[in-house]
């Protein structure tokens, strides 16, 4: 059974100061996660956690890994300039992205970030506009060699990463150029639940990293095995064992790795993982509707949270108050975009819900706030810091409607622009 870190007048006493609806993280549970995952992979050599910024990018989450001992993963500009503005700098950021501006690139290389290349073409690309680094990083994309899964897709129809061929090529043109030092990374799955699966893609990098030793001499420094963590969403689901996965690749790095005399750091970068579970959107239930099916009508909105409506993915929903009550009812729990897949539940079976019953989404720590957007003209809502003392600090203002109109040309009071 999923529970919450508040209660119902605790959460009532809340939206007085911050109107529904409000995305809330649990400190204490982020922290506490966050040690029992670095505890777990601290068997493996040299082992650093990059978050992906991209799950959470609020620079109060990012100050309390930071204080948990983690990197950032970033793959923007903006996400470099939250990193570097809580003090995550150099070799502490692992720079992952694709299609990337100059502009990126430039500010990944002032900061010291390591720069993980998407493509082969990028190698002259990075030489010419900002110069090469010392360490350059490769994504490999294993194509027909792996399979993904439902949320990330099959790895040859992604558009990530170097294929086997061009990661030897590359290395060879680097090589030339006068690069020394070297690391290698993959990204194949989302949202993965079996840690065998983790251990195959740990396997996967650890036989290339000895066969480009083989055909190149590169030891290489790092491996990064990515993230792609799951979390159980469902409340029959079970969480990923870090202790069983850190000991599977663990033992697959003595295997493999020492056997060919190689000793490369290894990293992760999950998000998800870290936060996912300790955030939760508040809506506050505001009409109800008895059609062909029964309806309640939230004041959130897919705006504020996208998955359900943009994957079908389930997220869990406790009715504050009625956490003890049986799921009578059958809804489909809605937000007022005029699309039809703005949907948080359906066919739901939950307590009967009333008018101004507050619902509480769970597992929206992580790809939740990050992707909220203004279609219909909605504001992106409050972000909230559930401190470790009980206190609630307010980590990002909601939008108002001035913000909504300030990149606007709306013209004089006779329709003509300015």
């Amino acid at each position: 059974m999923k529970t919450v870190p508040f209660t119902k007048e605790q959460m009532e006493k809340i939206a007085k100061i911050y109107p529904t609806p409000l995305h809330i993280y649990d400190e204490q549970a982020i922290r506490k996660h966050a040690q029992r995952f670095r505890e777990a992979f601290s068997i493996l050599p040299g082992f650093r956690e990059y978050f992906a910024v991209k799950a959470t990018p609020n620079p109060s989450i990012l100050r309390v890994l930071k204080e948990e001992g983690f990197g950032a993963d970033c793959s923007s500009l903006p996400e470099l300039m939250l990193s570097e503005q809580v003090g995550i700098t150099g070799e502490q950021i692992m720079f992952t992205s694709n299609d990337t501006p100059a502009k990126e690139y430039k500010k990944a290389k002032e900061l010291g970030a390591i720069i993980n290349l998407d493509d082969i073409t990028h190698i002259e690309y990075l030489e010419k506009e900002v110069g090469l680094p010392k360490l350059v990083c490769f994504r490999f994309n294993p194509g027909p060699e792996r399979s993904g899964n439902a949320i990330i897709g099959e790895p040859q129809e992604a558009k990530y990463g170097f294929t086997r061929a061009q990661l030897f090529e590359g290395y060879k043109m680097l090589l030339a150029k006068g690069v020394q030092h070297f690391g290698l990374h993959t990204m194949v799955c989302s949202n993965e639940l079996n840690p065998r699966y983790f251990a195959q893609t740990a396997t996967m990098l650890f036989e290339l990293a000895v066969e480009i030793k083989k055909r190149l001499g590169i030891e290489l420094e790092f491996l990064n095995l990515g993230g792609g963590i799951g979390i159980p969403y469902r409340p029959e689901q079970e969480a990923v064992d870090y202790t069983v996965l850190a000991k599977m690749i663990a033992d697959e790095y003595e295997r493999l790795l020492s056997a060919a005399d190689l000793r490369p750091n290894i990293y992760l970068e999950c998000g998800r993982a870290i936060t996912g579970p300790f955030g939760y959107l508040v809506t506050r239930a505001i009409h109800e509707k008895h059609t062909y099916k029964e309806y309640i009508g939230c004041d959130a909105t897919m705006a504020n949270l996208m998955r359900p409506g943009m994957y079908g993915a389930y997220h869990h929903i406790t009715v504050l108050g009625k956490e003890q009550q049986p799921a009578t009812e059958t809804y489909d729990v809605t937000g007022s975009l005029c699309e039809n897949n703005d949907k948080f539940a359906i066919d739901r079976k939950l307590p009967k819900i009333e008018r101004s019953d507050l619902l509480v989404i769970h597992d929206a720590g992580a790809h939740g706030h990050a992707m909220g957007f203004n279609y219909n003209g909605k504001l992106r809502s409050a972000e909230l810091l559930l401190k470790e003392d009980g206190s609630v600090k307010l980590i990002r203002r909601a939008e108002t409607i001035e913000d909504y109109f300030a990149t606007l040309n709306i013209g004089d009071t006779n329709g003509k622009e300015k």
